[in-house]
């Protein structure tokens, strides 16, 4: 049986990647200053509770994207040390995942914005 403790430790850990992510990586702070910019712009055009709901899961969808792609980033390096078609093509693929993510968010974003 896990002790309380262990899940305190378990956030500790989560919170302490994340913000170590958020200082070595520019693209995290990219997503999570766009992130703050759209919840702005949501609160001055007053924005509905579920489009709420939609804005906020976007956001975070986004961002764990980002935290993942960078996990896979930072294994792909540490495992493998000269260029490989493999590396490259799981790093890209990594990559592609967070833009498609990015790109469905700004699509759902402005659809909710504009209507």
């Amino acid at each position: 049986m896990e002790s309380k403790n262990s899940h305190v430790i378990s956030f500790k850990y989560a919170f302490a990647g994340v913000v170590s992510a958020l200082k070595q990586e520019p693209n995290l702070k990219f997503h999570f200053l766009a992130g703050v910019v759209v919840i702005l712009i949501s609160y001055f055009l007053k924005i509905s509770r579920n489009e709420w709901i939609i804005i906020i899961f976007l956001i975070g969808f986004v961002i764990s994207v980002e935290l993942t792609n960078t996990a896979i980033e930072a294994v792909v390096d540490h495992v493998i040390q000269t260029n490989h078609p493999g590396a490259k093509l799981a790093k890209d693929i990594s990559a592609g995942a967070v833009l498609i993510a990015a790109v469905t968010a700004a699509v759902i974003g402005a659809i909710i914005w504009i209507t």
